[in-house]
């Protein structure tokens, strides 16, 4: 196993046990304050991946103030509500529909970047919209507000890397890694105050870890990015369906039907599709590039052979 693709499988394995600590809180805190000390807890793993040559003290040396921040607010949003999915729906719905975020991110690419989507990415996110149709079957039961929380959690989610794709760029990374947690922990701790409740030493501790967690996959996520491509990187990320299955049964005694399991089936299916799609056309970009680049250097212009003129 290529190391870059074992740190993403941690990764998204401690993604996913810092999720199941997060829904272990349940009502007893509100969704603020869980979201405020696991962002504060994540951070502090974080703080030693600061890229080299950056400074903390140049964050807010903006060239996309307007795009920066609604970056920010969009992931606030985005990490509110699928807190709250978290602690309200199983464990497995809300993974399902947070995987519908390539479906956003293909219809924001589409309208506001104008790029061209091909008709077998269309049916891929159809098949994945499908399966997680199966997996809620709305209609057939009752929805809760913890659904729509997961529904709009991608919408948000497809906003800020949409955004990040313009401003990438340009942007320091201390920018884009200290804005949205910034965000994050105001936000929160604004909201928290009303029905703030002093968290048990266990509690405490459950906040700690499960913050940990994330911010050690993050760091993990990034070492995975810097030692495989993309494409082999991506497809780990639904190893976390298979890890809701199992700790919502495990913990939350919340098991999958025979319907709800094929659903999930085409969710990671249509994905993992769709990634090897797009690694096959990178590579096939990338050799075309390779034979024109030979071939040019084989047949040079008229005016490169001949040297300067005199």
């Amino acid at each position: 196993m290529p190391v870059g693709v074992f740190f993403a499988l941690v990764a998204y394995s401690i993604y996913s046990c810092g999720d199941a600590i997060v829904k272990s809180f349940g009502p007893s805190l509100s969704v603020f304050e869980i979201g405020f000390f696991i962002a504060a807890f994540s951070l502090l793993p974080a703080l030693f991946a600061k890229p080299k040559g950056e400074r903390w003290r140049d964050a807010f040396k903006l060239r996309h103030p307007l795009l920066v921040h609604l970056r920010s607010f969009s992931g606030v949003a985005s990490s509110v509500l699928v807190t709250y999915a978290f602690v309200t729906i199983p464990f497995a719905e809300t993974y399902s529909l947070v995987f519908l975020m390539p479906v956003f991110i293909t219809i924001f690419s589409v309208i506001l970047l104008k790029e061209h989507v091909g008709a077998m990415r269309w049916l891929l996110l159809f098949i994945g919209f499908a399966g997680v149709l199966l997996v809620v079957r709305p209609g057939f039961r009752e929805l809760e507000l913890g659904h729509l929380a997961a529904v709009l959690c991608p919408f948000f989610g497809a906003i800020t890397t949409t955004v990040l794709r313009v401003i990438a760029g340009d942007e320091k990374r201390v920018t884009l890694i200290a804005l949205p947690a910034l965000y994050v922990l105001v936000v929160n701790a604004v909201l928290m105050i009303p029905e703030f409740v002093v968290p048990t030493p266990q509690q405490f501790a459950l906040l700690a870890v499960g913050g940990s967690f994330i911010g050690i996959g993050h760091i993990l996520l990034i070492a995975a990015t810097r030692n495989a491509p993309a494409s082999q990187v991506a497809p780990v990320q639904y190893v976390q369906i298979v890890w809701a299955i199992g700790l919502g049964a495990l913990f939350f005694s919340e098991v999958p039907d025979f319907v709800a399991l094929i659903g999930l089936a085409l969710v990671v299916a249509s994905g993992l599709v769709n990634i090897v799609l797009d690694g096959a056309r990178a590579r096939i970009a990338s050799r075309f590039a390779e034979y024109r680049a030979r071939k040019d250097s084989a047949n040079p212009p008229v005016s490169e052979v001949r040297g300067p003129q005199v």
